[in-house]
């Protein structure tokens, strides 16, 4: 591992692969993280847009298309060596209509902001877990729980991520999966049992139905499904939430 001294004081030296490195919130981190000395392989699909930085080393990357990340990431690889940090930060957004999204516009959504994603942290998940460590870094939105209208695709897709990249903290701890995939699968088998009924959630559906004005959502369950878990999710930070998840599900 390479080492900078900056200033006297021994600082390690991180490499960093960030995905969308030419404009916002991915060119304000590049920037931020080499004037820190570390070393950033910066994605673009037009990679004459990512600025020259000292430590900056442009990689041509179209989330649109898995062989291109396929590609990217492991020329990166080769170069680098290896990756400390993934930051999946690229993403684009569709505005209009819901009614009016075309399968190849919702499509597109999901594989830029979702799939590609998954796609770079399975990559780095391999070389990650041979190492025994790594940082993985998801740029998600605050429209996955608070949605914008008119972008409704973009909102799934963020939310889809949000809740990936929260079901990966949940397993990533410890690879040992085999026992704790029992464990968990055992406590699913209970909850599908103590869900509620085929006919009360008909009944329930039928209430909405013949409403003149019915609520924007309807929560059908026992206490734990329709108040706690709500207020769970709504007050309690997601560090605590994750900690209780695990506390659940026994892992």
């Amino acid at each position: 591992m390479r080492r900078a001294t900056p200033n006297s004081s021994s600082k390690i030296v991180k490499k960093i692969f960030l995905t969308g490195a030419s404009s916002g919130i991915g060119k304000a981190i590049a920037k931020a993280a080499t004037e820190k000395g570390h070393e950033v392989w910066g994605t673009s699909r037009d990679i004459s847009r990512i600025p020259s930085l000292r430590r900056l080393h442009c990689v041509q990357l179209d989330l649109s298309n898995p062989d291109s990340i396929d590609g990217a990431f492991n020329t990166a690889l080769a170069e680098a060596g290896n990756f400390d940090v993934l930051i999946n930060n690229a993403g684009s957004g569709h505005f209009g209509p819901a009614e009016n999204l075309s399968e190849k516009e919702i499509a597109s959504q999901f594989q830029i902001l979702v799939f590609g994603h998954m796609q770079l942290m399975r990559l780095a998940l391999r070389m990650m877990q041979a190492r025994g460590e790594g940082l993985i870094i998801n740029v998600t939105s605050l429209a996955s729980r608070l949605p914008v209208p008119f972008m409704a695709a973009y909102n799934a897709a963020k939310a889809a991520m949000a809740s990936f990249t929260m079901t990966i903290q949940l397993e990533l701890p410890d690879q040992r999966y085999e026992a704790k995939v029992a464990k968990t699968w055992n406590k699913v088998e209970r909850n599908m049992k103590n869900a509620p009924r085929p006919d009360l959630v008909a009944r329930r559906v039928c209430e909405l139905i013949d409403q003149t004005s019915p609520p924007p959502r309807m929560a059908i369950g026992d206490t734990f499904q329709t108040k706690i878990a709500p207020l769970i999710f709504r007050f309690l930070p997601q560090r605590v939430r994750i900690w209780g998840l695990k506390k659940y599900y026994g892992l």
